[in-house]
């Protein structure tokens, strides 16, 4: 049974950066695409990012387009999402969320293709 933990989360001034890390256990996170999504106080969870399990194909939401970055290291278990240019609208719990798949070019836009879900970690953009 696959487990995915969130970490790095943190308070960071406008404009930062972050890295957020999505550590798999009891299986190889190779055979998984992978999503992050987020959400803030009293909206919605939305999508923002999400990667195919051979690494090869990747998606972005508009609003983290060119600041955001979501490499996989399957050797090490573990996703990243790196965050850069934060600003206040990216404060939310964010969520790494993982599908097994024999399909490795493909990745998944919508939470509901998701199976394993982390518990969340909180990023807090402010001065």
């Amino acid at each position: 049974q696959l487990q995915v933990v969130e970490s790095g989360g943190g308070l960071v001034q406008p404009g930062g950066s972050l890295r957020l890390s999505c550590a798999a256990s009891g299986s190889t996170l190779g055979y998984y695409a992978i999503g992050w999504f987020r959400q803030a106080p009293g909206k919605e969870r939305e999508r923002v990012s999400c990667i195919s399990s051979s690494g090869d194909n990747t998606n972005y939401a508009d609003s983290v387009k060119g600041r955001f970055t979501i490499p996989r290291d399957n050797a090490k278990n573990t996703v990243y999402l790196q965050m850069n240019s934060l600003n206040p609208e990216d404060t939310a719990i964010y969520y790494c969320a993982a599908k097994r798949t024999t399909n490795r070019s493909s990745y998944y836009r919508d939470s509901y293709s998701y199976n394993y879900w982390g518990q969340g970690t909180q990023v807090t953009v402010s001065s």
